[in-house]
């Protein structure tokens, strides 16, 4: 099976990113902007999982490499972002967010709460190296793919 995408060995992008909303949305307007960036995902075959917490941001990115940078620099240069830092970045085997062009979950405070390792994540986030957090990133996103809307 040739792929005249250059160098394609199947394997698949993972981007996971943190940022701040510049102002709090509502679940209806974070709803709409969900559904503004789903057809383009779904376009360019990029699939990933959201998830928003009193003005968090956390998300995860999967397709081919070039589908992912230009989704990700479209949301660095998106104004209503924030601090957007790469928290982990990695080829992977398999997407884990297959299922749907864009997941959302929006997590409640007592919800964070529970979730000690999200927390700690979130007050070091503001760090300069967010390496050793990349793992419970990518947990905390695991957490909430069972019951993403």
């Amino acid at each position: 099976m040739s792929s005249h995408s250059g160098v394609h060995d199947g394997r698949v992008l993972s981007l996971t990113y943190t940022s701040a909303a510049t102002r709090l949305l509502s679940v209806g307007q974070l709803v709409e902007l969900i559904e503004q960036i789903r057809p383009k995902n779904e376009r360019l075959g990029v699939t990933g999982l959201l998830l928003y917490s009193g003005g968090n941001v956390i998300q995860t990115l999967e397709g081919d490499t070039s589908s992912v940078e230009s989704v990700f620099d479209a949301i660095r240069a998106d104004a209503r972002h924030s601090g957007v830092r790469v928290v982990d970045r990695r080829l992977a085997d398999e997407r884990a967010f297959t299922s749907w062009s864009m997941g959302f979950r929006n997590i409640s405070a007592r919800e964070v709460a529970e979730l000690q390792d999200f927390t700690a994540f979130a007050r070091e986030s503001v760090g300069d190296d967010l390496s050793a957090h990349a793992v419970a990133a990518f947990s905390l996103l695991d957490t909430f793919r069972v019951n993403a809307v």
